[in-house]
């Protein structure tokens, strides 16, 4: 999805307006978020609106499927954050097709948060060492993604492979 995205318009942003959006990431996700001396910025990545913090890209904002605007973090940012809500674990099978930025099926799903509802954005992760692997719109609730082992069950936005993985700034 994002391989011919590049990063745009990158403009430093005073906390006070990123406040409320990380209050958001915190409150959904379950996570402390530590912001002291971090210099934020916005970008422009496609459709996306990328937060950095101290030149990371740590979170995202995008539009869900009812055209409401949302954060999330993106893989560096749950790997910093070790958020505890929205997670999906995934079997060894399932990797390396989510590795390539395939959808998640549900036959791979072995475990999730039960609280999941569908159009939430979650993120993957393998079920052994809990190490993010992808992030993406849910595409049925939490436990009809572990019950059921057919269809789609996430619709992957980005993932390990992706360019905004790699980024340097």
């Amino acid at each position: 999805m994002s391989k011919d995205w590049v990063i745009k318009k990158r403009r430093p942003v005073r906390k006070k307006i990123v406040l409320p959006l990380l209050k958001e990431l915190s409150n959904s996700l379950g996570v402390e978020i530590n912001i002291q001396n971090a210099l934020f910025e916005f970008a422009d990545y496609g459709t996306w609106n990328l937060i950095l913090i101290n030149k990371l890209p740590m979170a995202i904002e995008l539009k869900n499927p009812n055209g409401e605007i949302v954060a999330f973090p993106t893989l560096k940012g749950i790997l910093n954050w070790k958020p505890v809500l929205r997670w999906v674990a995934v079997d060894r099978g399932a990797i390396p097709f989510l590795l390539n930025g395939a959808d998640c099926m549900m036959a791979g799903v072995q475990d999730c948060d039960p609280e999941i509802v569908e159009q939430d954005l979650v993120w993957i992760c393998d079920e052994v060492h809990k190490k993010p692997i992808a992030v993406g719109w849910a595409l049925t609730d939490g436990p009809n993604m572990i019950d059921s082992k057919s269809n789609k069950g996430i619709s992957t936005i980005h993932w390990i492979g992706d360019e905004l993985w790699n980024l340097e700034l």
